[in-house]
């Protein structure tokens, strides 16, 4: 059995904190959870506020489909090579629809979750998302666990104890190589990116 968090870290509780907002904000790269009390949901400014007061990127709160619209060059270069498809944001959004087809969408959104904490340089702040990206994506008892190989999750559970920007570099790398080498190949011969390349034609299922 693989290792649970080490019992000796810092206390922090995340699933149930003394923050509604940190409450809120649990998983932000999926969605927003609002209390059943709300009568309406919040604002675009309310969003941001939340977003702004943890370092997040507001566009980890929205569903690709919000996104802008790809441009032909732009669907052309993402074949060019993974690498270039990653860099791109439209190409990240619409491989992660294609990911959520496969039910595998949780390696883009613990690749994501893993950007946005190398951008942080908060102690405090590092130490809070490094256990929610440990307790959403590495833990076995989470619905979203990644596919990590012993190693890996070795290191995670020794660099977690003090966390940093970087303590799943590692985990990291091999999701994007996962991604890499496995989803992408299928991804650039799906029918969503052949629509997107060619939107004036019809796939055989269409037909």
């Amino acid at each position: 059995m693989r290792a649970s968090p080490p019992s000796h870290l810092p206390s922090l509780s995340l699933s149930s904190s003394n923050n509604p907002t940190l409450d809120k904000m649990r998983d932000p790269v999926i969605s927003l959870s609002f209390p059943p009390s709300l009568s309406t949901k919040p604002t675009l400014e309310e969003i941001r506020v939340w977003a702004q007061s943890f370092n997040l990127s507001l566009s980890l709160f929205f569903p690709p489909s919000l996104s802008t619209k790809p441009t032909l060059e732009e669907i052309r270069v993402w074949a060019q090579s993974f690498d270039k498809l990653m860099k791109n944001p439209a190409g990240r959004n619409v491989f992660r629809e294609f990911l959520r087809t496969e039910y595998s969408e949780e390696n883009m959104l613990f690749w994501l979750a893993c950007e946005d904490l190398k951008q942080e340089m908060n102690k405090n702040t590092v130490e809070e998302k490094a256990r929610m990206i440990y307790e959403d994506y590495i833990s076995i008892l989470s619905p979203k666990e990644v596919s990590l190989d012993s190693r890996v999750r070795e290191v995670i559970n020794r660099k977690i104890q003090e966390p940093t920007p970087h303590t799943f570099d590692d985990a990291q790398l091999q999701i994007y190589t996962l991604m890499h080498r496995d989803s992408y190949p299928r991804f650039l011969n799906s029918s969503l990116y052949r629509s997107l390349l060619h939107p004036g034609s019809r796939t055989s299922s269409e037909l």
